[in-house]
């Protein structure tokens, strides 16, 4: 996981909490799905300035008061679980509103955890909150910044505060690698359930068992070769009828959160079906381009004859481009076919999403194919002054550049292509931060 400081983003609903974590993380070239309708725990990415990295966290609005949705009830305590890791809390009001009672609740809340608090008072731009700011010296935190997110006002001085209040981490070398967190996902009755059971009946080591936060979640704690891994069992990807609706349209939302939280993902496929359905091959899609690292393992090979396994081919041949990505196993948890593979795969895909490189080798290297063949904006030729690895599970590499918006998918795919080729990254994603040079 990464070791980067963490600095959260909280603050009552509709205060302009997602505007800022967008403006703060706007030079993030990143490949983005739409998820329209489903309200995600939180939002993460990695955020530089001078030099200094950190992971930035929207939690989404943050209430004290209990609710009876079970699903707003676990999206409340994951932000205040999200509060006790953070380094920083970036508290954010709305100027044009003044303090409220929620803001007060929330104040409150960050004065017990003794966490280092920045208060972003928003909406500086009008003129309601010009005269409100003062207001906020009440909450009782010592940094009070105006901003607008929507106008990038006061966004440079709030970045100079954040980066002078981080504290130092230790690099990733220097620490023991973290829990492995796989998650087995696939449609009803494709066999996850079959599947954790034989895992666990095959390892006798387990070292611990966690209940799921939900009835449809389970998780185990399994040691391999002396290396945890946390091992959870989802609810299928629900049946529809409109394939063109977004992914969480498909899954249980237990299953989704699951997800986000993982570092591996498993699709389980009923490979006698000869196919991936629409649903797969958006949770497959999706997981890779979130930067999750994927194992596809196609069960019930005990059913597969020659002309399923030629029909498998043929229908998976339109995406070799994404296959030849991610890895791959053949298994039956009828009679144990490549059970035993499994765990050993787990572990190398892991080493894989968790690989350090030093910073010469990287920036050697994609200079130096840049070299070789250059890009170019129209006329304009873009360059490369430096490039480092910032981050492990991901991968992720922080370009400096000239022409940051021009850096789209296209040229992070040519960085992308060179480091493949160079190294083994198969089954994992790479995640590229581009910056301008200064």
């Amino acid at each position: 996981m990464s070791k980067l400081p963490k600095v959260i983003i909280v603050g009552r609903v509709n205060v302009g909490k997602s505007t800022l974590f967008n403006r703060l993380s706007s030079e993030v070239k990143s490949l983005t799905f739409d998820y329209a309708g489903v309200t995600r725990d939180f939002i993460k990415d990695t955020v530089c300035w001078q030099n200094k990295c950190f992971d930035l966290i929207d939690t989404g609005g943050i209430s004290l008061r209990k609710t009876s949705d079970p699903i707003a009830e676990a999206v409340r305590l994951k932000a205040l679980d999200l509060l006790q890791e953070s380094d920083i809390i970036l508290l954010v009001c709305d100027g044009k509103v003044g303090v409220v009672e929620e803001d007060r609740e929330i104040s409150k809340l960050l004065h017990k955890l003794n966490k280092k608090v920045l208060v972003a008072v928003n909406k500086i731009d009008s003129t309601a909150a010009k005269e409100n700011i003062y207001e906020f010296e009440r909450l009782g935190h010592k940094e009070l910044l105006a901003v607008s997110a929507q106008h990038a006002i006061g966004v440079g001085d709030l970045l100079e505060s954040i980066v002078a209040n981080l504290p130092k981490y230790k690099e990733p070398k220097e620490e023991k690698k973290g829990l492995c967190k796989v998650v087995l996902l696939g449609k009803p009755n494709v066999g996850k359930s079959s599947l954790m059971n034989l895992l666990l009946q095959e390892e006798r080591s387990i070292v611990s068992q966690e209940p799921g936060t939900t009835r449809e979640a389970i998780s185990e704690k399994i040691t391999f070769y002396k290396e945890d891994i946390l091992v959870t069992d989802t609810a299928g990807i629900r049946r529809k009828r409109a394939v063109d609706e977004p992914l969480e349209k498909f899954m249980v939302k237990s299953s989704f959160r699951a997800l986000e939280d993982s570092d591996i993902v498993l699709l389980l496929v009923d490979a006698s079906e000869g196919r991936l359905s629409d649903q797969e091959l958006k949770l497959a899609f999706y997981a890779f381009e979130n930067y999750k690292a994927l194992i596809i393992l196609f069960n019930k090979w005990d059913l597969v004859d020659e002309y399923v396994d030629e029909t498998l081919k043929f229908n998976l041949e339109p995406y070799n481009y994404f296959m030849k990505r991610v890895e791959r196993l053949n298994i039956s948890c009828k009679d144990g076919t490549n059970i035993g593979k499994i765990l050993p795969k787990i572990e190398t895909v892991f080493n894989r999403y968790s690989q350090n490189f030093s910073e010469e080798e990287i920036d050697f290297l994609l200079k130096d194919a840049l070299k070789r063949k250059p890009l170019y904006h129209k006329t304009i030729r873009l360059s490369l002054r430096n490039a480092r690895q910032v981050a492990t599970a991901p991968v992720t590499i922080l370009l400096t550049v000239n022409f940051p918006q021009w850096f789209g998918p296209s040229q992070l795919g040519f960085f992308e292509n060179v480091l493949r080729k160079k190294f083994n990254f198969k089954g994992v994603p790479i995640k590229f931060i581009v910056r301008k040079r200064k």
